[in-house]
């Protein structure tokens, strides 16, 4: 237990230090609580049946960085049942969503918007924008396929595995 303490206390002193520095220069403060958030996101453990389902369904016969995206990209397409209603869980620099925004995911981008990781389309502005699919999540009325597929995802991303 001391050693999970010892750990914590870098990421409050870390929490306090940008929460001061945004006050100071005027940063975005939700910004400052992505960063922080992520920082003390922890490492799920392995979970041998999603690891399996990846091994066995997504990634099979997968033989570089393409082939993964590929995998990922049609196994979403396979699982997700559009549309569906997503929150916004972290903010990212390369989208206009905010923590907490509520958003209708209508689709996919073409298969090339899809090769560094995995985007959804979203109804914005009369038009779709695609967003990465690891900073939604489905709400409870969402089917479980596409909970599981979205949860699939998201687990891929905080392991620490990487399509490039």
């Amino acid at each position: 237990m001391r050693g999970i303490k010892q750990l914590e206390q870098p990421f409050v002193i870390l929490h306090h230090a940008l929460a001061v520095a945004s006050l100071r220069d005027a940063v975005d403060a939700e910004v400052v609580h992505s960063l922080c958030y992520a920082l003390m996101a922890k490492k799920p453990g392995k979970s041998k049946s999603r690891e399996d389902r990846i091994s066995a369904e997504i990634i099979v016969d997968a033989y570089g960085p393409e082939e993964q995206a590929m995998g990922w990209y049609y196994y979403l397409e396979n699982k997700l049942g559009f549309p569906f209603t997503a929150t916004c869980v972290q903010v990212r620099d390369i989208s206009p969503l905010r923590t907490g925004d509520w958003v209708e995911v209508i689709g996919q981008p073409k298969e090339d918007e899809c090769m560094c990781e995995m985007f959804v389309k979203i109804r914005w502005e009369r038009r779709g924008l695609a967003v990465p699919l690891s900073q939604l999540e489905p709400d409870d009325s969402t089917d479980p396929e596409t909970i599981e597929a979205v949860e699939d995802w998201h687990y891929w991303v905080k392991q620490g595995y990487q399509l490039r």
